[in-house]
């Protein structure tokens, strides 16, 4: 097997300099003239020469790829949110996904990588946390990385100076505590997730503030991961104390999932409702009561404005949540 065709034998062969072959073949904006441009082209196709992404990428300015940043690909939010992204994307681009594995520090690796290949833009996916020194320092390097001409996207708070796909989670959990009530529930717990994490605090702060104006509080808040395995041993806990609530609500599904499996442990009757309404969840028995994010919109809404041009104005997309009123919760009447 023969080494690498380079750039320099398709500039010999074509008979041109190697800066007039990078120039048709990397895409520079500097014009070659049509007769060198094909000679350029012939002499590529012939020899099997592949172009260097990267080089290219430095003659345009920047590359197509778009990075997409999340904290857990496992996790069925993430998972559907890129997929949606990735559909926008792929036809004109090509999409990196990174995950962080929930280390916010890899949020600025990935930006760093981002502004050292000339991406087009970065896409950043997830909560922001109660770090303010991170948050900060974070905004800094998306500023710089728009600065160099890149676009930046969030989907989360918005706290990075960046355009944002901004879900409403504080007054979705309002409207699902309102609804629960309503429901007929009279006692209550919540599965807070991380005390860190802004996303379980805004969700926390809603559903305690849909409860108050229903003249209701929460008996027990109990903090443990943002993951099914978080919402199972919180909900142990919970099943522990000499006294439980009749409703829990887990400030997301996976963790509602753990919730319940651990309800049926025990051989227990408490309602469980989630937030986010994954699709991949939709199935379990009982169905589960929860707050509808459109989650493939947002990965498409975010998707549009990274390939969009460059405007003037930052851009903020709030999205609303839409309370499913399912068995998991209307199974179960506490007194």
């Amino acid at each position: 097997m023969g080494s690498q065709v380079t750039l320099a034998q398709v500039a010999e062969r074509a008979g041109v300099s190697l800066a007039t072959a990078s120039r048709v073949v990397n895409g520079s904006e500097r014009v070659v003239g049509a007769r060198f441009r094909e000679r350029v082209l012939a002499a590529a196709e012939e020899l099997g020469y592949t172009a260097n992404t990267f080089a290219q990428a430095v003659a345009r300015g920047r590359s197509d790829v778009v990075g997409l940043v999340v904290p857990d690909i496992q996790d069925p939010y993430f998972s559907v949110i890129a997929a949606a992204a990735m559909a926008v994307v792929e036809p004109s681009g090509e999409m990196m996904l990174g995950t962080t594995l929930r280390r916010q520090e890899q949020e600025l690796r990935y930006v760093s990588t981002m502004r050292a290949r000339q991406a087009r833009a970065v896409i950043m996916v997830g909560s922001r946390t109660t770090d303010n020194t991170h948050t900060r320092q974070l905004a800094e390097a998306i500023a710089e990385f728009v600065a160099g001409g890149g676009r930046a996207v969030v989907i989360g708070q918005d706290k990075l100076g960046a355009d944002t796909v901004l879900p409403l989670n504080r007054a979705g959990a309002k409207d699902l505590a309102l609804a629960l009530v309503d429901q007929g529930h009279r006692s209550f717990g919540i599965l807070a997730g991380p005390s860190t994490l802004l996303t379980a605090k805004d969700r926390v702060d809603g559903f305690i503030d849909g409860l108050a104006r229903r003249g209701r509080r929460p008996s027990v808040i109990l903090h443990s991961d943002f993951t099914r395995d978080g919402g199972y041993q919180a909900m142990s806990q919970l099943l522990d104390r000499r006294t439980t609530p009749g409703c829990v609500f887990a400030v997301n599904d996976v963790m509602a999932i753990g919730a319940m499996a651990a309800v049926r442990e025990r051989g227990v009757k408490i309602a469980v409702a989630g937030f986010d309404d994954i699709p991949t969840l939709r199935d379990v028995a009982p169905s589960l009561t929860t707050v509808r994010l459109p989650l493939e919109d947002m990965g498409r809404m975010a998707a549009s404005m990274a390939m969009d041009e460059p405007g003037e104005r930052r851009r903020v997309i709030r999205v609303k949540g839409e309370v499913i009123l399912r068995d998991s919760t209307t199974l179960v009447r506490n007194a």
